[in-house]
């Protein structure tokens, strides 16, 4: 069997995450890795045991080389996604797709008038019990949605000495905690629910005002610690915290909460959507159980298992019963669904996977969201 080529561009927590989930599919060789230097992609492409190292300009010339990866920091998503989509490759995006709305209008446009697969790696919908929730809303076990509650807390940057290349607006853009992990909140919600987010009221808090920025390299989620004089004092304008009232267009409400500096919550995503026949409730660092409430007779717990989900959520499910699936399997299952698509050669007309236009959709709320919490006052998607 011939394997697709692919090349993978960046090297921080995700891009050797998106190469281990490539990896598992037995039609796909990551045969390419790029860095901002040759001295840098030589040494990751040896950790990593990729065969070629290489500059981005270099990835581009790869004849043999299907389909890019974009795993690089937010500010060089639309220049790279538009150099691989002109370079006649498909490509798969990390999320935001871009920069700013203008941007991604760009790389949507251009995606649709090459006709190339284009993805965004909102792999989060791909757990398979949050597949099934949709499939079940689909099928009216939920009935009419009433409300949305949701929160997606993590503790990666609960020290001021905590720092990361996404506080700097230069690089990830002006809003961080709703753009980077709130991105993901939205999506899931609207992509289970079926709903569209019509208006928004936000709150942002800025916990951390200053931040010690190392003088020296730290790996995110490394846990090194630094002596006093290797840190810089940096002002902070994003967000750390941030609450959102929502309106959808069924008439109905939601609200999120999203923060980066909860104690404890490594990644943790919950959502309690309420129907008019059943309540679901799922926690991501639980994932392989949803509950569901009832009003008139006992609340129930379902288990990842093929045996007892809808076939669209079996599709998503790997092992059997009892074999828990987690984030690493999310990715593979995106993957999975994004290269069948590259066999055939182009976008599908009706594509299962979050594309470029998701990616749009996503950057439009999370750009309200922003001026709502700059106007304090509600403003329409």
């Amino acid at each position: 069997m011939a394997k697709i080529k692919v090349g993978v561009v960046g090297t921080g927590f995700i891009g050797p995450a998106h190469i281990e989930a490539l990896r598992r599919l037995p039609n796909v060789e990551v045969t390419a890795l790029c860095e901002v230097n040759m001295e840098l992609a030589a040494s990751k492409a040896a950790q990593l045991g990729i065969e070629r190292p290489c500059t981005f300009e270099q990835l581009l010339a790869m004849e043999d080389i299907a389909c890019v990866h974009v795993c690089t920091p937010n500010f060089l998503h639309h220049a790279q996604s538009k150099a691989v989509l002109l370079a006649g490759k498909h490509v798969v995006c990390e999320k935001p797709l871009a920069k700013d709305l203008h941007e991604a209008e760009e790389l949507v446009a251009l995606a649709k008038e090459t006709g190339l697969v284009n993805a965004v790696h909102f792999n989060l919908r791909y757990y398979p019990l949050v597949r099934q929730m949709k499939t079940m809303r689909e099928k009216g076990d939920l009935g009419e949605v009433y409300s949305i509650l949701g929160s997606y807390l993590q503790d990666w940057l609960f020290y001021e000495t905590d720092y990361n290349w996404r506080l700097e607006p230069d690089k990830s853009g002006d809003s961080r905690a709703i753009a980077d992990i709130g991105s993901h909140l939205m999506d899931v919600l609207e992509y289970i629910t079926g709903l569209k987010t019509v208006e928004v009221m936000a709150d942002f808090n800025t916990i951390h005002k200053t931040r010690k920025k190392p003088l020296k390299p730290v790996e995110t989620y490394s846990g090194k610690m630094l002596k006093p004089e290797d840190y810089a004092d940096v002002s902070i304008n994003t967000e750390d915290h941030a609450n959102v009232l929502l309106r959808f267009d069924n008439g109905n409400r939601g609200v999120v909460t999203v923060s980066q500096v909860s104690a404890g919550r490594k990644n943790q995503l919950k959502l309690e959507i309420s129907g008019s026949k059943q309540t679901f409730a799922w926690n991501s660092e639980a994932p392989n159980e949803l509950w569901i409430g009832n009003r008139d007779r006992s609340n129930e717990v379902l288990m990842r298992d093929p045996s007892l989900s809808y076939p669209e959520a079996r599709d998503l499910m790997s092992f059997p019963g009892g074999h828990n699936e987690g984030f690493p399997d999310t990715s593979k299952q995106l993957f999975k669904e994004v290269y069948a698509a590259v066999t055939a050669g182009k976008q599908p007309e009706n594509p299962s996977f979050p594309t470029f236009a998701d990616g749009y959709r996503e950057l439009l709320i999370c750009e309200r969201i922003l001026e709502s919490s700059r106007k304090q006052g509600w403003v329409k998607v």
